[in-house]
């Protein structure tokens, strides 16, 4: 069996929509690698994250990642002592200029901050409000409907996979997991069909001793595997910019071995097609390893 690998890519800030959307997008056309770019369509509030400095493991992750010199310090006061631009306002070229090359468009998130950090005290009315801002920005920007999403910080919950299921999306990635399944959340199943990211990111890895940057496009390739489609998150604004050599050296490594890319929206439809196979899994809160907090994993499937 070939390897196959689909590309996930994550747009949490206005820098990372200007400067680090275009060099990904010249990348994947390059490698002849289809991605999918979920974009953060609202203000950028990136500053008023500091408040995550009390989850369990922030500060280790920040002295390891380099936050300062991937994101900028002008990133790092949106929202707070600098005003939060409006990104899908400022960018709308940028974000025309993927649909047109003909790559997979979706929604990561309107205020990206504020679901990221605050979903889960959120009631379901101020959640839907949140989705359908994002979902208004995509449709003036690209005048259709998105068929996507992905989480902010892989947040997600019932309320929030309640208004995925209002807004008909093909498919969503909120999760970590293994394969593609349907949510069930508090005994409640939920039908947009989910698929996770599979392998770990690369702000995950960077700064730990046992993955320096010349042995972490090794590491990528001993964990693809053969019997499940890869999914792989990348950020625009790591990737992009500070860690784009060592992000081409995998997708170069990739071609090399000859990785298949595939198109997300392409898997889905394949798996819809057969939907009765696709089992119901329980969607939890858990800690992942290189990341502060709790993110929604995939569970055991349904007995």
């Amino acid at each position: 069996m070939s390897l196959r690998l689909a590309l996930k890519i994550d747009v949490d800030t206005d820098r990372g929509t200007r400067e680090g959307v275009p060099h990904l997008l010249a990348d994947s056309r390059e490698f002849g690698a289809p991605a999918c770019f979920l974009f953060s369509l609202g203000p950028d509030n990136t500053g008023k994250a500091i408040s995550r400095v009390f989850r369990p493991g922030f500060l280790k992750k920040v002295g390891r990642t380099s936050v300062v010199q991937l994101y900028g310090i002008r990133t790092l006061l949106n929202g707070t002592l600098l005003p939060a631009p409006h990104i899908g306002r400022r960018n709308e070229a940028v974000l025309q200029s993927v649909r047109d090359a003909g790559f997979e468009v979706g929604i990561h998130g309107h205020d990206h901050y504020r679901w990221q950090d605050h979903l889960h005290t959120m009631d379901m009315a101020e959640i839907r409000a949140e989705f359908t801002a994002a979902r208004t920005e995509f449709r003036r920007i690209y005048g259709v409907e998105a068929l996507t999403a992905g989480a902010a910080g892989w947040q997600s919950n019932a309320r929030s996979r309640q208004v995925y299921d209002e807004a008909g999306l093909l498919y969503a990635s909120d999760t970590r997991g293994t394969a593609p399944f349907f949510p069930r959340v508090d005994g409640r199943v939920f039908q947009t069909l989910e698929i996770p990211s599979t392998l770990p990111t690369f702000d995950e890895l960077m700064g730990r001793p046992e993955y320096p940057d010349d042995k972490i496009v090794a590491h990528y390739l001993s964990l693809l595997r053969a019997d499940r489609l890869n999914v792989f998150t990348l950020h625009a604004e790591i990737e992009g910019m500070g860690k784009r050599p060592l992000y081409r050296a995998l997708l170069r490594a990739c071609a090399d071995r000859g990785v298949q890319f595939i198109r997300l929206e392409d898997f889905a439809r394949e798996c819809l097609a057969q939907r009765e196979k696709i089992p119901v899994c329980d969607m939890r809160q858990a800690p992942v390893d290189g990341r502060s907090g709790r993110l929604a994993v995939q569970g055991p499937a349904a007995a």
